[in-house]
């Protein structure tokens, strides 16, 4: 079973769902019934009452349940849920997640839009831990990156935190990230960093990606708060780590690019801070659940 089981009859979501996340339940209710469940509706007596679980098919890790759970409160408040995980809880198959109980087509009609965002935010939860366990005694903090479902941002990285790793940038306003465009376009990484340093009015912190020995050690010299490791073998990963430590030893080093399961921990062993890893939330499968 899952590792905090305690059930709860809620007449709201377990936890809140804030204002984006209920325009995101709208915009997909409205997708998926369009002008109207008419199977449900024509086959389903109105008065009708049901129970119902949602139960997992598959070992995981969950994550989604307070929007998951406002799918139907949002049709009809009436529904009375009981939780028996939570977030970040592993769960194997045959498992609980929660039970369902109220007017039959409410359940019925919210049963596929509740599914999609538990299956999909427990598919990334899934991923994330298989991550951090492949990690597991080294120091390094997986993180994850602003490949995103477009909109479902906020909820794909709180899946990640449900997996056990960390955050990295949440958009383009919190931390300046100089990538090999921006030192292109700007004449280079010196300029680049120079140029920030200059307008950098809102105390963010710098990150600068490199390719190779030189880029990095123009990094160190034009300083920065993190220096990011893009599509490094593991070789170059330790060397670049060697000479960072040597001329900058409170450094923060990430790697990416390429980040395997097979991979990350050799990563993790070349003596990096961080690794960011874009699969995580682009390419995680749904994990297998159903109602």
């Amino acid at each position: 079973m899952a590792d905090r089981r305690k059930a709860s009859s809620v007449a709201a979501p377990a936890f809140p769902v804030d204002e984006h996340e209920l325009r995101l339940i709208d915009l997909a209710l409205g997708e998926d019934k369009g002008s109207g469940d008419w199977t449900t509706q024509w086959t389903v007596p109105a008065r009708t009452r049901a129970e119902a679980v949602i139960s997992a098919k598959a070992d995981g890790v969950i994550a989604g349940m307070a929007i998951a759970s406002a799918v139907f409160l949002r049709l009809d408040p009436r529904v009375e849920l009981t939780s028996v995980c939570s977030d970040g809880d592993r769960i194997h198959a045959g498992d609980i997640v929660f039970s369902i109980k109220g007017p039959a087509r409410t359940i019925l009609t919210g049963e596929r839009t509740a599914l999609n965002f538990l299956q999909r935010l427990s598919g990334i939860a899934t991923l994330t831990r298989a991550f951090v366990d492949a990690v597991a005694g080294t120091g390094a903090v997986i993180l994850d990156t602003r490949k995103t479902t477009p909109a479902w941002r906020a909820l794909e990285k709180s899946a990640v935190r449900a997996g056990g790793a960390q955050n990295h940038r949440f958009g383009l306003f919190d931390m300046v990230l100089i990538k090999e465009n921006h030192s292109e376009i700007a004449g280079g990484i010196a300029e680049a960093v120079r140029r920030v340093e200059d307008a950098n009015d809102r105390a963010l912190r710098i990150e600068v990606e490199v390719r190779n020995k030189e880029e990095l050690k123009t990094a160190l010299e034009a300083g920065c708060d993190r220096i990011l490791l893009d599509n490094m073998d593991v070789q170059a990963i330790r060397e670049a780590v060697r000479i960072i430590r040597k001329s900058a030893p409170r450094m923060e080093i990430e790697a990416s690019g390429n980040m395997t399961l097979g991979r990350v921990r050799s990563v993790a062993e070349a003596g990096v801070n961080f690794i960011s890893v874009g699969a995580l939330t682009h390419s995680a499968i749904a994990l297998d659940l159903s109602l």
